[in-house]
């Protein structure tokens, strides 16, 4: 797959559930969208947009939480906790991301709602933050991303999404069309 090389932007037609892990525990659904650059410019435009004004938004902490980690390429992720049952308490570090049959933690992560400090949510309350992992997740190869006892291996089928995208992308730009 092409993910080093991020398509050009504006020509993208996906939805962010098209992109994303999600998967459902006892008390939530998770949802996991990788936020590089060369998988949200697969976006449709608005959603591309949106992702990126946010990236740009947390740019100096992110950069400096790299740096304090000492990382040079982490990977993010946008992760929603969407309740599915009245006080149902989450524990943020236990999402993990298996790539390359090596285990990854979050090294930091970035609260985006107010509701994520209480780590507890009501039925269809959300709590939304992006996750920096270390360096060496490889999302053009297979991932899964673990919960607790949960596990999704989707990312298989979404990458053959991303893979016909990005040559749908690279016509659609040829053109000089949408």
């Amino acid at each position: 797959m092409h993910l080093d090389q991020p398509p050009p932007a504006g020509y993208g037609t996906l939805g962010q559930r098209q992109v994303s892990l999600t998967f459902r525990t006892d008390a939530f659904e998770i949802q996991v969208l990788p936020l590089s650059e060369s998988i949200i410019r697969m976006l449709s435009p608005d959603t591309y947009n949106s992702f990126h004004r946010l990236l740009l938004r947390q740019a100096p902490e992110i950069e400096e939480a790299a740096a304090r980690n000492g990382l040079d390429s982490p990977t993010l992720f946008l992760v929603t906790f969407f309740g599915r049952q009245n006080a149902a308490r989450f524990i943020p570090d236990l999402l993990q991301v298996t790539s390359q049959n090596r285990v990854f933690r979050p090294v930091e992560i970035f609260p985006l709602s107010p509701l994520w400090h209480d780590q507890q949510l009501d039925q269809r309350e959300t709590a939304i933050a992006i996750y920096m992992y270390g360096d060496g997740i490889r999302l053009e190869n297979e991932i899964s991303v673990s919960y607790d006892r949960f596990t999704t291996n989707a990312w298989a089928g979404i990458i053959r999404t991303l893979e016909r995208e990005w040559v749908a992308i690279q016509a659609r730009a040829a053109a000089g069309g949408r």
